[in-house]
Parts: structure tokens; sequence; C-alpha cells
């Protein structure tokens, strides 16, 4: 069984938290507004920015787009591609070993503490999504994995 360390727990107590701001109301979800009889104007939706594999989410946070290739030999970034990062991971499948060594790897990657790399998306798929907590930008995501996968 894979150990959560408390100030990991804390960080997803408190975004669950932000996310579930219903909860406030008890246990009934609000009402939706509805807007009978007055004019609807459908403003176009703002774009968030997207360098291939990494965009910014709704909320701010930089995520990441990986395709894990778990039981690999070491631990690298094998490929930059339009949809996805390509990387190689040391750790058997199992347990969710693979998905602790592959936030551990992208932290130690883009320079940030462990718990700034979260495992968004994609808990038993190798198609997955990894959020950056951290204050940083898209570009300077991309460059760092450009750089790493360069170097392999």
């Amino acid at each position: 069984m894979l150990r959560v360390s408390t100030g990991l727990r804390q960080l997803r107590a408190a975004l669950r938290a932000q996310d579930s701001v219903w909860l406030s109301f008890g246990s009934r979800m609000p009402k939706k507004a509805t807007n009978k009889g007055k004019s609807q104007s459908k403003e176009p939706a703002t774009l968030l920015p997207s360098l291939g594999p990494v965009a910014v989410d709704p909320k701010g946070c930089v995520t990441i787009a990986i395709h894990a290739k778990p039981g690999s030999k070491q631990n690298a970034i094998t490929d930059l591609t339009d949809e996805a990062v390509n990387v190689a991971i040391a750790a058997p499948p199992s347990e969710g070993e693979a998905n602790a060594e592959l936030c551990r790897y992208l932290s130690k990657v883009l320079e940030h503490r462990k718990s700034d790399v979260l495992l968004d998306k994609g808990g038993k798929s190798r198609e997955k999504v990894v959020k950056i907590l951290a204050s940083t930008t898209p570009e300077e995501i991309l460059a760092k994995l450009q750089k790493q996968a360069e170097n392999k």
C-alpha cells in the first residue's frame, strides 16, 4: 500500500475544499439561476494558452500531458510530441509505484518540490495528466522538458 505524507494529505484536502464550495450549503446542491425572459448573450470562451503537451487549466495551474512507459531500466524523457511527453519510468506499474516515481522524477526535472507535482488524471492508464501547483509558466516547463529530452 502506498503511504501518503501528511503534507500531501493536507494539500489534497485543501484542494477538495476549494473545489467543493457547494458543501457549505448542506447536503443540497444550490439551485441553478435561470434566465427566463432575459436575452442570453453567448460570449466566446477564452482559450487558455497551450504549448503542445503543456497547457494551463481553467484554475491557472500548468498541466502536462504524459505518455508513461513503466518498467523501464531508468527514468528518462524519451520524446516530446505535440500530444504528450513520453516518459520512461523505472518502476513497475503496480500499486501506484510508477505514478509516484513519475511525480518524483518530474519534480526533479522541473526543479520543483515533490508536493507541487500531482497526478491529476490517468492513475491506471498510460495516458496521464500531471498538474504543477507551483507558480510557473508553461514556457518555463516546456523549456526544461525539452532540455531534459535532448540530454537523454
